[in-house]
């Protein structure tokens, strides 16, 4: 919700302060200068990216709108981890096989539909539940190998926020482009043209470099510093679940694994002890 509030308070301002000050609105309107700069700038982005990243970016930054990273999810993301380390314990390894192997038909994951729907998510925490329980791995093995796993996933929980950065980079040069093309075209009509033709075309190249900076500043810099946050928050959470893996391969209980989880999270969100404490005894 604030980031809609935030797009619309430069929308507000800027055209606000533009028509209180005595412009008119059809004056910015120029389809065939968003065509020239949002083209540009398109073409640029399919270029120095993967075929797949067009739409990935896309549905990332539609997912800016709402995060799903709140205290409520944390919460659910800890209570998931105690609840398998807890079976785990009392039963055995081997009684989480089933939970592991078809995550969509266990009793305990789909007690957590938001962590269920991410694939991603549930993968790497069956995957390290799987090495777990072969009990061939030393626990510093383990922690070397989540190490490396977070060290590639963060580059490509990353990749759309610099992909959009670079986006934002260019919009100004974009702009330059198109208000360059508006001066040539002002240039081939300079000697049939009156001064307010003159004037128009000058306005409407203008309206170019104006285009490209509003939207690099304005919308495309914020999105990517939006994305890179929600990076930044998605990899936390599996650092959470590797501190709190570790802990159980090293020996410790599940009520002070999912302790070593909690203490992990950033602090916006993170669900204090007493609320984790009651949380656990729900399960």
């Amino acid at each position: 919700m604030i980031k809609i509030v935030g797009i619309l308070v430069v929308f507000g301002c800027v055209l606000g302060g533009f028509v209180l000050s005595g412009g008119k609105i059809m004056a910015l309107v120029h389809p065939f200068e968003v065509m020239i700069i949002g083209g540009a700038a398109l073409g640029a982005f399919l270029q120095a990216n993967p075929a797949s990243a067009f739409m990935h970016v896309f549905k990332k930054s539609l997912s800016m709108f709402g995060s799903r990273f709140t205290h409520t999810f944390y919460l659910e993301v800890l209570k998931l981890i105690y609840e398998i380390l807890n079976k785990s314990r009392r039963e055995g390894m081997m009684a989480i096989e089933a939970d592991v192997e078809e995550p969509a038909s266990s009793p305990i994951f789909t007690k957590y539909p938001a962590i269920l729907k991410d694939q991603r998510m549930t993968a790497y925490i069956c995957d390290y539940l799987r090495i777990m329980s072969s009990g061939n791995m030393a626990p510093h093995e383990l922690e070397g190998l989540f190490d490396m796993e977070l060290a590639s996933l963060k580059e490509d929980l990353e990749h759309p926020a610099h992909a959009v950065a670079k986006v934002a980079d260019g919009m100004p040069a974009m702009g330059i482009v198109a208000a360059v093309l508006g001066i040539v075209i002002t240039m081939s009509i300079l000697a049939t043209a009156d001064n307010a033709q003159i004037g128009e075309k000058v306005g409407t190249a203008l309206v170019g470099t104006f285009l490209g900076i509003l939207a690099s500043y304005g919308f495309f810099a914020p999105l990517s510093n939006a994305l890179e946050h929600d990076a930044k928050e998605e990899l936390n959470v599996y650092e959470a679940i590797k501190a709190a893996l570790v802990a159980s391969a090293s020996g410790m209980p599940p009520t002070l694994a999912v302790e070593f989880g909690r203490k992990v999270l950033y602090p916006a969100h993170r669900p204090s002890f007493s609320e984790l404490e009651q949380a656990m005894r729900g399960s």
